[in-house]
């Protein structure tokens, strides 16, 4: 198998960002001018809502690609923001998309990520269309060998199933 994605682009000139929790990667409707990657940290892609409220669309951690459905786009539209304290790694859009047009095999790696994403959001949509909470806890611990983060990142597994975290703390309760 050739080299990953991610190996292609880091042969490309890049910078690192750092950001402090809360800090905004991009708003909606910022033109996009550059690909992320996710070196440290978490950041999520938020979609707001006209109450004001955020739907998650990405919870970026290390290794991933933020915003890549962006990425052919001439707008954002989402916003990114920090969650945590967190690096990327910036590269030029101009500079990416001339990789991908300058090797069919490059251009066969990024769309094995993006296969690979598309999978990750039907899991997450699966999970999401369970009703109870019991159930979307079970369908999460399936996809991912059956281990749990540390106690203090369990908001983190309530967030990503959609859950009140005191249900999620219940549930883990009852559990034991």
């Amino acid at each position: 198998m050739s080299l990953s994605f991610f190996h292609h682009l880091l042969s490309l000139d890049h910078q690192k960002r750092t950001l402090a929790v809360g800090e905004l990667v991009f708003e909606r409707d910022d033109p996009v001018k550059s690909l992320f990657t996710v070196e440290s940290g978490e950041v999520h892609l938020l979609r707001r809502q006209p109450d004001g409220a955020g739907v998650v669309l990405q919870r970026a951690t290390a290794g991933a690609v933020l915003a890549e459905a962006s990425f052919t786009s001439q707008t954002y539209h989402c916003s990114a923001v920090a969650v945590e304290q967190s690096t990327l790694v910036v590269f030029d859009r101009k500079k990416v998309l001339a990789l991908l047009d300058s090797d069919p095999q490059i251009a066969r790696t990024f769309n094995i990520h993006l296969a690979a994403e598309v999978q990750r959001a039907r899991r997450r949509a699966e999970i999401l269309s369970l009703r109870r909470v019991a159930d979307r806890l079970d369908a999460w611990l399936i996809w991912n060998d059956n281990v749990l983060p540390s106690k203090g990142r369990w908001h983190r597994v309530a967030d990503e199933i959609s859950v009140t975290y005191e249900a999620l703390y219940r549930e883990l309760a009852r559990r034991r």
